[in-house]
């Protein structure tokens, strides 16, 4: 029920933003772009925090390591746990509910100080939330719902994202500037997430209202990307050819194995369809980019810095203080800017000093 009252809601505030038009779509969507692929250079989250609290033992709830998005914040977890002194058990939820079930009743079991819920829709385990909060383990979010920050209903001390709506803006204008204001758009999401509902939805949104066209809006498992792209894909080209421009996915996963399938339909790496991701910036997405085969842009979060601020968060918990306030920004990469951020490594890692800045909270 939850989820079905924030999806109407969505639903109710795209529907009042659909009708207001842009006075100059280009100029805007070319702003936007511009915006979000410049360096980031700067640190705007917190200065000031708790102390590090000492000898605790946390756990990573991982939705699925095979997604590049979950695998880099669990990554940032681990070394932000090292530096403040933690230990760290990781646990994989492999993809699927009941994988996901599993290890959160291991998870209880192994009774940590504080448990991270890293990639997936908190609401899916109610059960074992309840299980937690009358245990007194905190609980922290990578990307568990559409709130951001605490969220009490499903008793998260924060869940923490970028703003996934800009994300999606971001992703939707590049396409729409690269097809010179004319692309026709295939969406892919997965409606298992409330949060990749609401991505795909706001991406609809804007091509829409840009002038753009929407070909379809395709609902496939995250899950299951590697048995249905490869078949989804030559299928969308023989519906669609030369009018699909472009594709927009509400992760990088989807354009895993969809390479093959447009090469055998004759296309060059940097042919259309474009494939566009709004969201995680996952290192085979960035190999992509920079090779230019299949993928253009990735709209990338910074995940190695999340996995910090997951891990400062928790502390926060532990101390009885609230949570940082800190949104985390994003990053539209191209192949013109993937030597900065981080982009040698395949990753959107911020030059701006963000280890640095908690390792001085805690008093490391």
């Amino acid at each position: 029920m939850k989820r079905r009252f924030f999806l109407q809601a969505t639903t109710g505030l795209l529907m009042l933003c659909a009708g207001q038009a842009y006075a100059d779509p280009m100029a805007d969507a070319k702003a936007v772009v511009e915006k979000y692929a410049t360096p980031v250079t700067k640190w705007d989250g917190p200065t000031t925090g708790p102390k590090a609290q000492a000898g605790k033992t946390i756990v990573v709830l991982a939705g699925d390591l095979k997604n590049g998005g979950i695998l880099g914040v669990s990554n940032g977890v681990e070394e932000a746990a090292k530096a403040i002194g933690w230990q760290v058990k990781v646990l994989d939820g492999a993809g699927s509910i009941g994988g996901r079930t599993a290890a959160f009743g291991q998870a209880i079991a192994l009774q940590p100080a504080g448990i991270i819920i890293d990639g997936f829709d908190a609401v899916e385990q109610a059960p074992a939330l309840e299980q937690a909060k009358a245990a007194k383990i905190p609980l922290v979010a990578w990307h568990a719902g559409p709130v951001i920050g605490p969220d009490d209903k499903n008793g998260l001390f924060a869940n923490v994202s970028t703003d996934a709506m800009e994300v999606s803006k971001a992703a939707a204008d590049w396409a729409f500037v690269d097809a010179k204001g004319k692309p026709g758009v295939i969406i892919f999401t997965d409606s298992t997430y409330a949060i990749a509902i609401a991505k795909a939805d706001k991406m609809k949104q804007e091509i829409e209202r840009l002038g753009g066209k929407v070909l379809e809006y395709v609902d496939t498992p995250i899950a299951e990307t590697s048995q249905r792209m490869p078949q989804l894909t030559t299928s969308l080209l023989q519906k669609y050819g030369d009018s699909w421009t472009h594709s927009l996915a509400i992760n990088d996963l989807y354009f895993d194995f969809m390479g093959p399938s447009l090469a055998s339909a004759g296309k060059s790496g940097t042919d259309a369809p474009i494939n566009v991701a709004a969201g995680d910036g996952s290192q085979s997405a960035y190999e992509r980019i920079r090779a230019g085969q299949f993928q253009k842009v990735t709209v990338a979060e910074p995940l190695n810095l999340q996995g910090w601020q997951l891990v400062d968060e928790l502390n926060r918990a532990f101390s009885g203080e609230k949570w940082s306030g800190y949104l985390s920004p994003l990053h539209v990469v191209t192949a013109d800017n993937i030597q900065s951020d981080g982009g040698p490594k395949n990753t959107f890692d911020p030059d701006n000093g963000y280890k640095d800045q908690y390792k001085k909270i805690w008093g490391k």
